[in-house]
């Protein structure tokens, strides 16, 4: 194989694998925008659920399996 002929799939290489990062770049940058909007939603649903009024009952665990009084 000549130098020339060398040179030249070295260079085809090359190509392919700038290819590839700018793909995995991409996908990476993708995938960080969507984890972003997923927190922020995360968090939307958390002052959410800070903001709603506790239901009676739902404080302690133990006091929602109790028997009632009459039992």
């Amino acid at each position: 194989m000549s130098d020339t002929a060398r040179i030249e799939a070295l260079e085809i290489k090359v190509a392919h694998l700038e290819h590839a990062l700018q793909d995995f770049s991409d996908a990476l940058y993708r995938q960080q925008r969507q984890l972003e909007r997923v927190l922020e939603r995360n968090q939307q649903l958390i002052n959410e659920l800070g903001a709603t009024p506790a239901s009676p009952g739902a404080g302690d665990p133990a006091t929602q399996h109790e028997k009632p009084p009459h039992y």
